[in-house]
């Protein structure tokens, strides 16, 4: 009904009395809306019509009430029998269902597999569980008022079908606790145990890995045989190298029995992948067997080749001991055989010979000191062949080899015929030697003597005062003579000398003469006996200059001999100025006297040789004793030619003097250069002077 609509609301009312409750319609609605004030009575008797029609019906309704509420009582309670028995049959067919999903007790393999199953179960106990206890709860609610209806109303006590009581429900439910305490504590002890296997499962395999990452490459490395081509110092580097290597397996054997172990253990706490582990560790367990056999098998192997290596040493060292000593000894001979000797006697050929011989009578001991050596190499030989060792190197003690040593002691052998054949020349060389100092000696010790027997003659001729100047001139030539007869000897001696020279003779025991003090002595001789004439020579024309009589060059020969006491043809300048007192000069020991002296030995001997020769002497005797020109005597005379002037002029010259003398003085007169010069004058002042220069004698 609604209040904005009474039209309809009136309709409605008019309609379901007309259907439900046989009231005839009576009125239309339109009419009781559209008019003020209805027909009351009309409205009145269609009121009274629902009246009777509600009065007559409310008898009937009080008895279909009563049987109603009977029957609703017995219908409620059926239908609480019925819910009851559906909820029980529900309820136990779910317990029938979930007990045996408690009881199983099939394991997972895996964490995550349980981890599920636990999940599983504690959505069980908040999902699933907890609508089963209202249920079960329910179910118990329902069952007491069900009773207690039934007690009310008279009924009797409700029966659930067999196995569907309060009790039977309960038992179902305690065996299903009883399942789920099980099942629980079977789902933590499993998740422990898998806890336990996947951390055995893990250190298994951090084990079972670093020892697989440690063994990896060794039983390769076990396996070299780096030790065949190596040194005993490598060989021992390898052994300290290999103990190394067996403590590092000592160390992993505890390593080993781990893995071991929590294999066994993974095993008997039933690890779903125990053979994978087994295989793992059975794979393990036979490498590090195998490591241990190699390992035993390359340390058998190192020491069995060390030893070896140490007798090859030892061999190696005994060798080069004998070898070095013997290889010296051998390029000692070779240098001694091919050495070029240089003897210059026989005596000295016959020591080498004998020192041949003896080192000849040395070989027979040194081939078997070389065939001792060569034995120790062929035994290191040998043993490299038995036992098949790969040498790495040669011998380190020495670079000496056995074809060295064969070679050089061929080469000895070779050289012993060539030393003796050079020996046997040499010898007859030194023979002929021999017999050419023999020769040169015969004829140096004449020829010496006649050289120094001449020179004293020579000497005593030029000093004695026997005859004239002429005589000891004549004397002297005839002396010249003789000597340059002599001259075929002196060469002869000459080409002996020059034979000994080309033999390399350098000394000769039979003279104490040399070719060079023969030839020094025969010079000397030519120049004594050319000088001594020249000497004699110039005495003559310095006589005949001044105007000196024999017995006053006599008596200058005799005074100056006199003071000559060594007999050297000249005198010193104590034995000068001894003469000069003798004869007469004033020189004193006082700074005058002196000075005095050094006058007259600048004027005897000009060039200071220290001594004053005989015709030194002459000429300053001569020259105190007779008049000599003199440089001013020179310029009166050039001053005369001049015709009194200062100078002279070349054509003066050329009209005064021969020809030859004039060009003489032209070319070595130097230009006038006065204030009265004229052109070409010269200047006959300088030259005069010049010609007196050097020596005022």
């Amino acid at each position: 009904l609604s209040q904005d609509d009474p039209l309809t609301n009136l309709n409605t009312a008019f309609d379901v009395a007309e259907k439900y409750l046989d009231i005839p319609k009576m009125l239309d609605a339109e009419d009781i809306v559209g008019t003020a004030r209805p027909d009351e009575k009309a409205i009145m008797t269609y009121v009274s019509s629902f009246y009777h029609a509600f009065s007559g019906a409310q008898k009937a309704e009080t008895a279909a009430n009563r049987i109603c509420k009977v029957l609703a009582v017995n219908q409620e309670n059926e239908q609480l029998m019925e819910d009851y028995e559906k909820l029980a049959s529900d309820l136990l067919e779910w317990i029938r269902r979930t007990i045996p999903w408690l009881e199983n007790r099939a394991p997972e393999n895996t964490m995550q597999a349980m981890q599920q199953k636990l999940e599983d179960f504690r959505d069980y106990r908040r999902l699933h569980k907890p609508p089963k206890v209202q249920e079960k709860c329910q179910l118990e609610i329902n069952f007491n008022t069900l009773q207690t209806k039934l007690r009310l109303s008279n009924r009797p006590a409700f029966m659930p079908s067999e196995g569907k009581m309060v009790s039977d429900i309960n038992n179902a439910w305690g065996g299903l606790e009883q399942a789920e305490k099980g099942y629980e504590e079977w789902l933590l002890n499993e998740i422990r145990r898998l806890e336990r296997l996947d951390h055995l499962a893990e250190k298994f395999r951090q084990k079972a890995s670093i020892h697989e990452s440690w063994t990896d490459g060794k039983e390769a490395m076990l396996q070299q045989k780096d030790y065949e081509t190596a040194t005993l110092s490598e060989i021992k580097a390898l052994l300290k190298k290999h103990e190394a290597f067996e403590s590092d397996l000592a160390a992993h054997q505890d390593r080993v029995e781990q893995i071991a172990a929590i294999a066994q253990e993974l095993n008997e706490l039933d690890y779903y992948d125990s053979p994978s582990v087994n295989a793992r560790c059975q794979k393990i367990c036979d490498q590090w067997d195998n490591l241990g056999a190699l390992t035993q098998k390359r340390r058998e192997a190192l020491e069995r080749t060390e030893k070896l290596l140490e007798t090859i040493d030892q061999l190696y060292l005994e060798y080069a001991k004998r070898a070095a000593p013997f290889n010296n000894w051998m390029e000692g001979a070779m240098e001694d055989l091919q050495d070029t000797f240089i003897v210059h006697t026989i005596e000295e050929i016959q020591g080498l010979t004998t020192a041949h011989e003896q080192f000849k009578a040395t070989l027979p001991d040194a081939d078997k000191e070389r065939q001792a050596i060569l034995g120790i190499h062929n035994e290191v030989s040998k043993i490299v062949q038995t036992y098949h060792v790969n040498m790495a190197g040669t011998n380190p003690y020495t670079t000496i080899t056995p074809h060295e040593i064969n070679g050089k002691w061929e080469h000895v052998r070779q050289l012993v015929p060539r030393r003796d054949q050079a020996l046997m020349e040499e010898h007859a060389r030194q023979q002929q030697n021999e017999r050419l100092r023999k020769q040169f000696g015969a004829q140096a010790n004449v020829i010496g003597p006649w050289i120094q027997t001449k020179m004293e003659e020579i000497g005593r001729i030029s000093i004695e005062m026997h005859g004239t100047l002429e005589d000891q001139l004549n004397h002297l030539r005839q002396y010249e003579k003789s000597i340059v007869n002599y001259k075929p000897k002196i060469d002869q001696l000459e080409g002996d000398h020059q034979q000994i020279q080309e033999a390399l003779i350098f000394d000769n025991k039979h003279t104490n003469y040399t070719m060079e003090h023969i030839r020094v002595g025969w010079e000397q001789l030519l120049t004594t006996i050319a000088r001594t004439i020249n000497e004699v020579e110039n005495q003559i024309l310095t006589r005949d200059a001044k105007g000196i009589s024999q017995e006053q060059m006599n008596e200058f020969r005799a005074s100056f001999n006199h003071f000559d006491r060594d007999h050297s043809g000249t005198l010193g300048p104590e034995e000068f100025k001894a003469c000069l007192i003798s004869l007469g000069y004033d020189i004193g020991n006082d700074a005058q006297g002196e000075a005095e002296f050094a006058r007259i030995m600048s004027i005897v001997d000009p060039n200071r040789m220290g001594v004053v020769t005989f015709q030194a002497f002459i000429d300053f005797m001569s020259r105190e004793t007779a008049d000599t020109d003199t440089a001013d005597q020179v310029m009166a005379s050039f001053k005369i030619l001049a015709g009194d002037k200062n100078y002279i002029t070349v054509d003066e010259l050329r009209r005064e003097l021969p020809p030859d003398q004039a060009e003489y003085c032209i070319a070595r007169m130097a230009p006038y250069n006065g204030r009265d010069a004229v052109p070409g004058a010269l200047d006959y002042m300088s030259f005069s002077t010049a010609l007196y220069g050097e020596s005022d004698l």
